[in-house]
């Protein structure tokens, strides 16, 4: 069996969420060993959970040996334009996605509720990662500029920074403690507002702010995938995050 599956009562969204659960080869609750945890946005089983938690398995194999054992969490979908927007001041956007804007509610579940119940749960360490696409991707950015502790490893893959007007590129950057981002974008062009903006500029622009920090714990990498488009982009950008994130074999 590839996972197993939770159900975690959210007061913060008012709603049952499903959880896709990936425990590691080896994994003992009996023995001392803790692990890393991989927190997947768009997390259901006909999304991408599968071929993330593949990647994961494949990087941990002794004879590859780049990515650390580690716990796959998916966030099964409900509403991922509620859940991963924040309001934005677009009528024509209000308009077309009436359940937007409530990303400050599905943040505070990650941090109140989720994560408080992996850690209660299942044998973990203190290295968390987000890895999210698009809106998902959006959302890993509000949370990296916003509440940047949250996680010590951010997988940020073609964002949406277009919402809003990108406003969230605007956005002041909280204090940043030891922090690995991976942005990946591919060819991606123009997106879908009324003022022209391209994908692959907003991720430059993204990985710009994160660079001007000049912050020596805080780590960017900017991966230019010409070949990918929106649609292909993820399996390949993850690939590649591990590869930058986990530079050598870790023991965490």
């Amino acid at each position: 069996m590839l996972g197993q599956i939770d159900e975690i009562v959210s007061k913060e969204l008012n709603e049952k969420r499903k959880l896709n659960i990936y425990l590691p080869e080896g994994y003992n609750e009996k023995d001392t060993v803790t692990y890393p945890v991989i927190y997947l946005l768009d997390g259901s089983a006909d999304e991408d959970f599968i071929h993330i938690v593949g990647l994961v398995q494949f990087n941990s194999f002794e004879w590859v040996d780049r990515v650390p054992k580690s716990i796959v969490v998916g966030i099964a979908t409900v509403d991922r334009r509620r859940d991963f927007t924040f309001p934005t001041t677009i009528e024509r956007d209000k308009k077309a996605y009436p359940t937007t804007g409530h990303s400050d509610r599905f943040i505070s579940f990650i941090e109140r509720e989720l994560q408080p119940y992996i850690r209660a749960t299942y044998k973990t360490n203190t290295s968390k990662t987000i890895i999210g696409q698009s809106l998902g991707g959006l959302l890993a950015t509000e949370i990296l500029i916003k509440k940047p502790t949250l996680f010590t490893k951010y997988v940020i893959v073609s964002p949406s920074l277009w919402w809003n007007n990108g406003s969230l590129l605007q956005h002041p950057m909280s204090t940043f403690s030891d922090t690995d981002i991976y942005i990946g974008v591919g060819k991606e062009g123009l997106t879908p507002t009324e003022i022209p903006r391209v994908m692959e500029v907003d991720a430059n622009l993204l990985a710009d702010k994160m660079k001007s920090l000049n912050d020596k714990n805080v780590r960017v990498y900017f991966d230019y995938l010409p070949s990918e488009n929106h649609a292909t982009i993820l399996h390949q950008a993850v690939s590649n995050s591990f590869s930058r994130l986990y530079p050598k074999a870790s023991n965490e």
